[in-house]
């Protein structure tokens, strides 16, 4: 084997093995048609990255009981960031005021009985970031918290 083969098997070799023990976190949640996310928690790592699959198991339309979910920031206060959410209806009930912005670390589509949306990010800081759905007075029955732990 020649020494520009072994360098190029020693680079893909480590390469693999790094890709490997950065797993991603796969997580899995699905809403109702009585306003309820499958999971109240889940936990990632800091720094990992989240593929987060959402699916509406329900029938009704999206008009009627649509369904989203959105992962906020640390220590934002819900029930004003929920408020901000209700006029929001052209844009699936997120916010587009650039305060409310910066407190989403991350949302799904709005969906409605049937559909499904997956959402690619990275998970931030260690902590718990509460997850909710916008679509209007959801909020206070679809929620739950996303927790980071420390690398």
């Amino acid at each position: 084997m020649t020494n520009m083969k072994k360098i190029a098997l020693s680079i893909l070799s480590a390469a693999l093995c790094q890709f490997a023990s950065a797993e991603d976190a796969k997580i899995e949640i699905t809403g109702n048609d009585q306003m309820q996310f499958s999971t109240k928690a889940f936990e990632v790592t800091e720094g990992q990255k989240v593929v987060l699959s959402f699916k509406h198991i329900g029938q009704l339309p999206v008009i009627a009981m649509g369904h989203n979910l959105v992962i906020l920031k640390t220590g934002t206060a819900v029930p004003a960031f929920s408020a901000k959410c209700a006029p929001a209806k052209d844009n699936g009930y997120i916010p587009e005021d650039a305060e409310s912005k910066k407190k989403i670390v991350a949302h799904t589509k709005l969906l409605g009985g049937g559909e499904s949306d997956e959402i690619t990010f990275t998970a931030p800081t260690a902590g718990d970031y509460p997850f909710i759905c916008t679509f209007p007075g959801h909020f206070a029955i679809m929620q739950g918290v996303m927790t980071v732990k420390a690398k």
